[in-house]
């Protein structure tokens, strides 16, 4: 049995913005080089110029890396969300206590954004606490020093497509993001000195950026494993993307495959209750049961977040295009459903 949803990819633009100052909507092939935000013609609900500050306030960008082994999963995240910057690193095991820190600092205190997905340097500091993540073409490095939480990983993209988009978000608004999973990853990992292998792990990233909705929410699941020894990654989102793209793919054994819509099915007032994922065009079908939830919430002025993003086992069914059918068993990974208003 063969899927017919096959979106059209779109040559890469050397530059997100046209010289018309608008932004090149679309999925495609590879990383966009330059993100020059800055000559984008930002407009108010009445198509008159936004000021400086309606401009500087609209424009948020995250980072996010996670690596996953046996039993284990690190989740690193850095946000620039204008009236405030934030981020956390977690590490979790399956057979041991969850180590975890979170910080949260006004304005763009101790925060710095890498400029693209392959240049440039995101930072997140407080005190002793820092981590950082330097995303190059052919690679994605993440340094956390955090007491007994350090790392210092690379994580390799090997000639992998990514998925990269930019869409419309709201009325006059725009994201570029870009996911990649199933990378191998080398370095070193360590939680009050117990070492973790990496050779079987996997990770991946997401880098996201643009000018966002005031208020937002979305449903996100990601993969990044082994199945019978060939690396496997899996990014699903709903919410964010409303506009006739979506965020969807796999990769297998470094090819990438798009998919169609997705569809989360669970009770948000039950952290303990298992998730449906399902698509439009019913590639996957999938379980998730949560193990551990990472949660926020916020209200601070201008500010509300509630955010929770769950460890959990996935399984399930994916149909590949040339009808292949994978068996997902027990296998860890990350479902996340967050509200921002921000």
């Amino acid at each position: 049995m063969s899927f017919s949803y096959l979106p059209r990819i779109s040559q890469t633009p050397q530059q997100l913005i046209d010289p018309s100052g608008q932004p090149q909507f679309g999925l495609f092939e590879q990383s966009v080089p330059q993100l020059n935000f800055s000559q984008f013609d930002y407009r108010t609900v009445l198509d008159q110029p936004a000021g400086k500050l309606a401009r500087f306030f609209a424009q948020k960008q995250f980072q996010f890396v996670t690596v996953s082994g046996d039993g284990w999963l690190l989740a690193v995240a850095i946000a620039d969300i204008r009236y405030a910057s934030s981020g956390f690193a977690y590490l979790y095991q399956a057979d041991s206590a969850i180590f975890e820190k979170g910080l949260l600092l006004p304005l763009q205190f101790g925060c710095q954004m890498s400029v693209s997905p392959i240049a440039g340097v995101a930072t997140l500091h407080a005190g002793k606490t820092r981590w950082s993540i330097e995303p190059a073409t052919d690679s994605w490095q993440l340094q956390v020093d955090c007491g007994p939480l350090q790392a210092n990983l690379l994580l390799h993209k090997q000639q992998q497509p990514p998925l990269a988009l930019c869409a419309p978000t709201g009325y006059q608004g725009f994201t570029y993001t870009e996911k990649n999973n199933a990378l191998p990853v080398t370095g070193q990992l360590s939680l009050a000195g117990k070492n973790f292998p990496l050779q079987q792990a996997r990770a991946g990233y997401d880098f996201s950026a643009g000018f966002m909705r005031r208020q937002t929410n979305w449903r996100w699941a990601s993969i990044n494993t082994l199945l019978e020894a060939q690396p496997f990654g899996l990014n699903l989102a709903a919410g964010v993307n409303e506009t006739g793209l979506c965020e969807n793919a796999l990769w297998l054994d470094g090819k990438i495959q798009h998919l169609s819509p997705a569809q989360f099915q669970f009770n948000r007032y039950n952290q303990e209750s298992r998730w449906q994922i399902r698509t439009l065009c019913d590639e996957l079908t999938l379980d998730f049961t949560p193990l551990f939830c990472r949660q926020e919430k916020v209200q601070a002025g201008l500010l509300a977040s509630n955010f929770r993003q769950y460890v959990g086992h996935y399984q399930g069914e994916i149909r590949l295009r040339d009808g292949q059918v994978l068996q997902l068993k027990q296998c860890l990974g990350l479902a996340e459903d967050h509200y921002a208003k921000w």
